[in-house]
C-alpha cells in the first residue's frame, strides 16, 4: 500500500473516531435548532466507508428561498430555487483539517461578465489535492501571521492553495485585514484579482463544507469578510452561511454578539437578515444583564437596530446607566453615536456622559466633536454645557485647527442655535486676514451660519460682508443659481446688498430657472424675503423682482387665550386690540394695539378719527416661543431679526411676549407683565391710575 493510501485510511479512522453519532434536530420558532440524539441500527456490511457516508451525507431542507446563484457565461443574474444542499450533520469537529465531498455539483463561481458585473460561482470538484489524500499534516497558520506576511489578497490565495488548513476563517480574516491598509482603487483592483483568483473558488467551497463545525465565532468572523471583501449578498455561499449561523445562534456568547450585531449592520435587509436580526434580539433580551464588557454592549446597542421594540432598548439603557462606573473616557465620547444609532434619546445617560466629556475635552480628536455634535443633532439634544464647553475649547486651540473644521462645527452650532460669540468673531477675525481659504461651498456655509444666527462684530463686519461680497463676484461665472439665491438671501437678512450679485439674481431667466427646478418651494420662500427687503429695507435699488411670485399661504392663527385675557383686564375691553393681524408682505402679528406717540395712552378702535391721526403709535405685540432667539439667549436669530426690522419700517413699535414666562404667571400677574411691556417707562404712572 502506498503512501497516499495509507495517509487516506489513517484521516478516515481519525475523523470515525472524532465525529458523534448522527443526530436529528428538532425545528423552533425563528429556526433555531435543539440537538437531539437518533442512533442509528441500521446494520453496514463495510462498518468503516458506510458509517462515514452516513454520517456525513445527512441532507437537510435548504431553509432559504430563491437565491441568486450567478453563472459564469451570462451578462445578468439568474435566479435559481434550491430544495436540498447536503451539509455535514456534525455539531464541533475540532480537528486541523477541512473536510471534502466528492461532487461534480456546480454551486456558485467568480468571474466577470462583458458588461462589468461580478458573477460569483463555486465549483465542487473532487481533486487529488484534497486534504483527506495529503499524507501530512498541514502547520497551522492564524489571520494575523497571515496578514503580516502577505501584501496582496492572492497572496493569502496561493499559500492557501498550497497547503489549506481549518479553519478557513483565517484566510478570510487575513484577506479582509490587509484589503483595510490599501487605498479605494487599489482595493477595487485587488478584489478583482481575488476573484479571478482560481483558489478563491476552493476557498469558497472549503468555507460551505466547514460551516457546521468550525467554532461559532470563526463561522461570524468568515460571514463578516465575505460581506466586507464584496461577495454578493444573493449567493449560496452568504445565504448558506446566514443560514447556519440562524441555526447555531443558541452557541453565541458575549463576543459573538458584539461579531453578529456587526455583520448584520454590514448587510442588506433580506428574510434571512431580518431573522437573524429578530433572533439576536431575542437573545440580547435573555443575556443583556450577563454582558460583562462596555464595549460590547455599546456594540450591540449600536447595531441592533432603529427598529427596536422600546422595552429592549429601556433594558439596554438601564444596563449602561448600570455600568456608568465603568465607563471609561473613550466609552463616554462613543455613547453619544451608540445612542444616536439606537434611536433613543436618554437624557441621564447623555448627561453623564456629557459630563465625562467635558472634564477630558483637552486632546479630544476633531473626529470625535463631530461625532458627539451630529450624534445631538440626530437626538435632538441639547446641552449648552456641553456646546460651550466643545466650543471654549476650539476657541482656545483655534490655532491648531483647520478653518474648514471650525466652519464644519459652526455649521452644527447653528442646527442648534448655539452662537459662541468668541468662536464667531476669532473665525470671522481669521476670513478677513487670510480670504484665501474661500470657494463657493465655503463662502455659502459661512453666509448661511452669519445671517441664521445674527451675528455682527462691530469693529471688523463691514470689511468681513466686504469680503464676503467680492468672493461671490468672482464665482459669479460659474456659481448655480440656487447657490446664488442662498448667498443673496443671506446677504439681505444681513441687510447687505452687494451689486453685481443682486443685479444678476434679479435676470429672468435666473428666476424663472429657480421657479422651474430644485426645490421649488424653498426658493419661492426665499425669493420673498429678497423681494420684501429689497423694497422695505433702505438699499440703493429702486426696484424688486419684476417677475409675480406664487403667493405663500398665510400662517394659520395660533390661539393665545391667556394673553387674550390679560389684555382685556389691561386695556379695558376687546375694542382696544385686533387679534391675529395680517400685513403685508406676508407678515402676521398677534396683537396691534393703536396708542399715542409717548405711548401713554391707549386708542380705541372705534373712534373714526384714529386712523387718520397723525400723533398715533402702531404698536404689534408677538408672542414668541424659544425658537426665534439663539440658544439659551435673548438674541433674535436671522429671520426674526428681519421681521422685527420690517415691522419697525412699516411704523410698528415691536413688543416681544415670551410664552414660556408668561404661561408661568398667574393671571394678576401677566397683567403687570404686559403693562411693563406696552406703556412707556415715563408712562407707567398714569397707566396705572387708569388701571385701577
Amino acid at each position: 500500500m502506498n503512501n497516499k493510501t495509507s495517509s487516506f485510511l489513517w484521516n478516515l479512522r481519525q475523523l470515525s473516531t472524532s465525529v458523534p453519532k448522527s443526530r436529528t434536530l428538532r425545528q423552533y420558532s425563528l429556526g433555531f435548532r435543539t440537538p437531539k440524539n437518533a442512533h442509528s441500527n441500521q446494520k453496514l456490511r463495510n462498518p468503516l466507508l458506510n458509517d462515514f457516508h452516513d454520517r456525513m451525507q445527512t441532507s437537510i431542507r435548504y431553509l432559504f428561498q430563491g437565491p441568486f446563484i450567478l453563472k459564469s457565461g451570462y451578462s445578468g443574474f439568474q435566479t435559481k430555487d434550491l430544495s436540498n444542499v447536503t451539509v455535514f450533520k456534525v455539531d464541533r469537529l475540532l480537528c486541523s483539517r477541512s473536510l471534502s465531498v466528492d461532487s461534480t455539483h456546480s454551486l456558485v463561481s467568480v468571474g466577470t461578465s462583458d458588461n462589468g458585473l461580478k458573477k460569483v460561482n463555486f465549483h465542487h470538484e473532487a481533486s487529488g489535492e484534497d486534504m483527506f489524500t495529503k499524507g501530512t499534516k498541514p502547520t497551522p497558520v492564524t489571520f494575523r501571521k497571515l496578514s503580516e506576511e502577505c501584501n496582496s489578497l492572492c497572496d493569502v490565495l496561493d499559500i492557501f492553495s498550497k497547503a489549506p488548513t481549518f479553519p478557513s476563517s483565517n484566510y478570510l480574516s487575513a484577506m479582509w485585514t490587509i484589503a483595510k491598509r490599501m487605498s479605494d482603487d487599489q482595493k477595487h483592483f485587488e478584489k478583482q484579482l481575488m476573484f479571478n483568483h482560481p483558489a478563491f473558488n476552493q476557498l469558497c467551497e472549503q468555507t460551505i463544507r466547514e460551516a457546521k463545525i468550525m467554532h461559532y465565532d470563526h463561522l461570524l468572523f468568515s460571514l463578516h469578510a465575505i460581506v466586507k471583501l464584496g461577495v454578493p449578498q444573493n449567493t449560496l455561499l452568504v445565504q448558506t452561511l446566514l443560514r447556519f449561523i440562524q441555526e447555531r445562534i443558541n452557541e453565541c456568547d458575549e463576543r459573538c454578539l458584539s461579531i453578529l450585531s456587526t455583520i448584520l449592520e454590514a448587510m442588506k435587509p433580506c428574510k434571512n437578515v431580518h431573522v437573524l436580526r429578530a433572533g439576536l434580539r431575542i437573545l440580547v433580551d435573555q443575556q443583556v444583564w450577563k454582558i460583562e464588557h462596555v464595549f460590547t454592549l455599546q456594540t450591540v446597542m449600536k447595531y441592533i437596530g432603529k427598529d427596536t421594540p422600546v422595552a429592549l432598548k429601556r433594558k439596554l439603557e438601564m444596563k449602561a446607566l448600570k455600568e456608568l462606573d465603568r465607563f471609561s473616557v473613550l466609552n463616554s465620547q462613543r455613547m453619544f453615536e451608540v445612542l444616536a444609532a439606537m434611536n433613543h434619546r436618554s437624557v441621564i445617560l447623555l448627561n453623564e456622559c456629557s459630563k465625562m466629556v467635558l472634564d477630558n475635552i483637552h486632546g479630544c480628536p476633531f473626529k470625535i466633536l463631530i461625532s458627539i455634535l451630529q450624534s445631538c443633532k440626530d437626538l435632538r439634544y441639547q446641552n449648552l454645557d456641553l456646546f460651550k464647553g466643545i466650543a471654549d475649547y476650539v476657541a482656545t486651540t483655534f490655532e491648531i485647527w483647520k478653518l474648514k473644521q471650525v466652519l464644519f462645527l459652526l455649521l452644527l452650532f447653528e442646527n442648534f442655535g448655539f452662537r459662541h460669540v468668541g468662536l464667531m468673531d476669532l473665525f470671522m477675525k481669521k476670513i478677513v486676514e487670510d480670504p484665501s481659504f474661500l470657494c463657493l461651498r465655503s463662502i455659502v456655509s459661512i453666509l448661511h451660519v452669519y445671517s441664521s444666527l445674527n451675528h455682527f462684530c462691530d469693529s471688523q463686519d463691514r470689511e468681513f460682508l466686504e469680503i464676503m461680497a467680492s468672493a461671490v463676484t468672482g464665482c459669479l461665472h460659474h456659481i448655480s443659481s440656487e447657490n446664488l439665491l442662498n448667498a443673496i438671501c443671506s446677504f439681505c437678512v444681513i441687510n447687505y446688498f452687494p451689486l453685481a450679485p443682486v443685479n444678476q439674481l434679479l435676470q429672468k431667466n435666473v428666476i424663472n430657472e429657480l421657479l422651474t427646478s430644485g426645490d421649488i418651494e424653498r426658493n419661492v420662500h426665499k425669493l420673498h424675503i429678497v423681494d420684501t427687503c429689497l423694497k422695505l429695507d433702505d438699499t440703493p435699488y429702486q426696484k424688486a423682482i419684476d417677475i409675480s411670485l406664487p403667493q405663500q399661504p398665510s400662517p394659520p392663527p395660533r390661539p393665545n387665550a391667556e394673553i387674550t385675557e390679560a389684555l382685556t383686564s389691561l386695556l379695558g375691553g376687546e375694542g382696544y386690540f385686533s387679534k391675529d393681524v395680517q400685513l403685508p408682505h406676508n407678515y402676521h402679528i398677534d396683537f396691534e394695539i393703536r396708542m399715542d406717540t409717548n405711548r401713554s395712552q391707549v386708542l380705541s378702535f372705534s373712534d373714526i378719527d384714529v386712523t387718520s391721526a397723525t400723533n398715533m403709535q402702531r404698536v404689534a405685540v408677538l408672542c414668541v416661543p424659544r425658537s426665534v432667539y439663539c440658544l439659551d439667549s435673548n438674541h433674535p436669530r436671522g429671520f426674526f431679526a428681519v421681521k422685527m426690522r420690517h415691522l419697525n419700517a412699516l411704523g410698528f413699535h415691536v413688543i416681544l411676549v415670551n410664552k414660556w414666562e408668561l404661561e408661568k404667571l398667574k393671571m394678576e400677574d401677566a397683567v403687570t407683565f404686559l403693562k411693563t411691556k406696552i406703556y412707556s417707562v415715563e408712562a407707567l404712572p398714569s397707566a396705572d391710575a387708569n388701571l385701577q
